[in-house]
């Protein structure tokens, strides 16, 4: 089956979620160990953006394709700066994945969900920037 642009664009999101979603697990057992509720909470919210992001798919009768057995992360990571720069990289990814979706949307409703991701990846973006002290920790079109 030939998927839509709109469709398309929803499975290359679900599978930055996945990758999310796993790379979270990676980001956790490196991390420093304060930054357990940020973890956690951005893990949470990967989660639920991939489900909801399944529940779309399936809303459109689309088969969700289902994640990978597992990530590979783009560089070693096996302490507290490496996992914090693993984590911009997912949230970069997500935010390139979300903004796609905003630009190929077909309707309000997949265009609200994009800026609503977009938004959140951003934030969680900026976050880990600033925790980093990469500055600027946030850019004026996020996902370009």
């Amino acid at each position: 089956m030939s998927l839509g642009t709109e469709q398309q664009a929803l499975v290359d999101a679900l599978a930055a979620e996945y990758a999310a979603v796993y790379a979270y697990g990676v980001i956790a057992a490196f991390s420093n160990p304060q930054r357990a509720q940020l973890i956690a909470t951005a893990a949470a919210a990967h989660r639920a953006r991939r489900n909801s992001t399944i529940d779309a798919l399936v809303a459109a009768d689309v088969d969700a394709p289902p994640a990978a057995p597992a990530y590979a992360p783009p560089f070693p990571v096996n302490d507290p700066i490496p996992a914090a720069q693993f984590a911009i990289a997912v949230e970069n990814d997500c935010a390139v994945a979300w903004r796609s979706l905003i630009e190929r949307a077909q309707s309000e409703a997949t265009r609200k969900t994009g800026i609503d991701a977009l938004t959140e990846t951003s934030v969680r973006l900026a976050n880990w920037k600033q925790i980093l002290g990469t500055t600027p920790s946030t850019v004026p079109f996020p996902g370009s």
